[in-house]
């Protein structure tokens, strides 16, 4: 026992000598079991209970612009990449004597997408004004909601891929604080070369969604996972289009890192990140940067900090220490903001059409994404795994349920050719689902001249090659000028079995021997002659005719 104790010292010794020699020093530790528990009780406290390793903590603000025609306040259309300054009303330029007009529209998307994220809808809320200096926001402030949003307390539920193999569907929460109405600023455009800039008032007023995130996720994959999950969900619902290259939906990352147990570290703020991939990215850099400066004996800044996706750094933008006063007040110019539960509850001669009623909203929700992924998996009988592929990209839900209609192919058969085959040359061109140069009966054909033995599965793979390549030509087509129907001439196969079967003497001992498996190698051998072309069972049939 005193002999283990001594080792156990000695191991704690040399880990605190190499420790010593700072953070970027590579070590190795191996765990070390021992059947004395005396020794471990006569260890110093601080052995046994070494400090835990620094974690991230990730929040999020993500602002979504509302799918509208107009804007928030005004009857200015929405459109993106119009002429600079053609898409602005006297309100969007903060003319004189110009009042706001609430856009419906943006209040039922607002409530809508509340519901979906199961939160509380709040029967009224306020509108406040957040006051701030950019050139591109003409009024001095922000109409925001500070005080009462229009929801609180939700949840997002996401799911990501786990596991060794990650094909193990996770299923993580994140609280949603808030969402709140409020407007989008315009655009600044900087040219470097005449050292000015430009003023694009087009987005100036357009509605926003900000949905608050607690820091509920640990790490880049989280968030990203949670990001494209609440991007399928606005999609689904139609209250915002999503497009992040469109600046369509903008995450703001909140970063930090503590020991487990311990105080929430001092957090950076990483704007306006427009990518789910750099999303992943900048967080996961961002964490690691942190822990470095840390291990080192530095403090961490409290700041604002950009993502550079060429150097896969966040660089400093600015720092936070001073507080802004954004000097908050409500906005006299709104009224609160009445939501009615059901029609039943409409004051004497209100107008259903003029107001806003939950109820109706509630029930014209459409399927959501993670309620679609388990209808895939219990109507078709596929691996979770294949429904979070199909629901994650885009249309290909649709396309896979279009080639079931038209094919007597099984479900799980069909679903390996829509997220391997097709899936796979898709993202090789970076092409997406609508961009398919197959369409969903022309794979079904295919795979009914598979399913009906006209052609074998290896020459199936070849005739979609050239089906992606020749988008004209359809799986007969190809199947007939090509010749590659399957060779069912039993005389013709029996010659090529017994050409094989007396090259390969080895093998043949071996399956009469009892390895059976060893056919499989010769029923290849069979196909290679026959560049794929043979029928698998009268060649299986055959081959173990001849080596009884």
């Amino acid at each position: 026992m005193a002999a283990s104790c001594v080792a156990a010292s000695e191991l704690l010794n040399n880990i605190k000598q190499i420790s010593a020699l700072g953070p970027k020093a590579s070590y190795v530790v191996r765990a070390v079991s021992t059947t004395s528990p005396q020794c471990h009780a006569q260890l110093p406290q601080r052995a046994r209970s070494a400090p835990q390793q620094l974690v991230g903590v990730v929040g999020l603000e993500i602002h979504a612009q509302i799918n509208s025609s107009t804007k928030l306040f005004s009857g200015a259309p929405v459109r993106f990449s119009a002429p600079p300054n053609s898409l602005v009303s006297f309100f969007d330029a903060s003319l004189p004597g110009t009042l706001p007009v609430l856009n419906k529209r943006c209040v039922e998307a607002a409530v809508m997408t509340g519901l979906a994220l199961n939160c509380a809808v709040n029967r009224k809320s306020l509108f406040d004004r957040k006051h701030y200096f950019y050139a591109d926001l003409p009024a001095g402030y922000q109409i925001t909601q500070q005080r009462l949003p229009i929801a609180v307390d939700g949840v997002l539920t996401y799911s990501l891929l786990g596991g060794k193999k990650r094909n193990q569907v996770m299923r993580k929460n994140v609280t949603i604080k808030q969402i709140q109405l409020e407007q989008d600023s315009g655009k600044s455009l900087h040219d470097d070369v005449r050292s000015q800039t430009l003023i694009d008032l087009n987005r100036a007023g357009v509605g926003l969604m900000e949905l608050v995130m607690e820091p509920d996720m640990s790490c880049g994959e989280e968030a990203a996972a949670a990001v494209r999950e609440l991007q399928l969900i606005l999609q689904a619902l139609g209250t915002c289009q999503g497009n992040m290259s469109e600046g369509q939906l903008r995450v703001d990352a909140n970063v930090s890192v503590h020991r487990p147990g311990e105080p929430l570290g001092v957090r950076t703020e990483v704007k306006n990140i427009n990518s789910i991939r750099y999303l992943a990215r900048a967080i996961d850099y961002e964490i690691q940067r942190q822990i470095d400066v840390l291990q080192r004996g530095g403090t961490v800044q409290n700041e604002t900090r950009a993502y550079d996706s060429k150097s896969g750094e966040t660089l400093p933008m600015r720092d936070k220490e001073g507080l802004q006063d954004y000097r908050f007040m409500p906005e006299p110019n709104l009224p609160p903001l009445i939501l009615y539960e059901d029609n039943a509850s409409l004051p004497t001669g209100i107008d259903a059409c003029q107001v806003v009623v939950v109820q109706k909203i509630k029930e014209g929700l459409p399927e959501l994404p993670s309620v679609k992924r388990d209808r895939l998996v219990q109507m078709y009988e596929i691996l979770p795994e294949h429904s979070f592929t199909l629901v994650n990209e885009d249309g290909l839900v649709d396309y896979f349920e279009a080639v079931l209609k038209a094919t007597k192919k099984e479900p799980r058969k069909v679903i390996g050719w829509v997220t391997n085959e097709l899936l796979g040359h898709l993202k090789q061109q970076d092409m997406s689902v609508c961009q398919s140069p197959i369409s969903p009966s022309a794979l079904a054909e295919l795979l009914e001249l598979q399913e009906t033995g006209h052609i074998s599965s290896s020459v199936a793979k070849q005739v979609f090659q050239e089906m992606w390549r020749s988008p004209g030509k359809t799986a007969r087509q190809i199947t007939q000028e090509q010749d590659l129907g399957l060779v069912s001439d039993t005389a013709q196969l029996h010659i090529i079995c017994q050409k094989v079967v007396d090259s390969h003497p080895d093998e043949v001992h071996a399956i009469r021997s009892g390895n059976k498996k060893v056919l499989n190698k010769l029923m290849g051998l069979v196909q290679k002659e026959t560049k794929g072309r043979a029928d698998p069972v009268l060649v299986r049939a055959i081959l173990q005719k001849k080596t009884s």
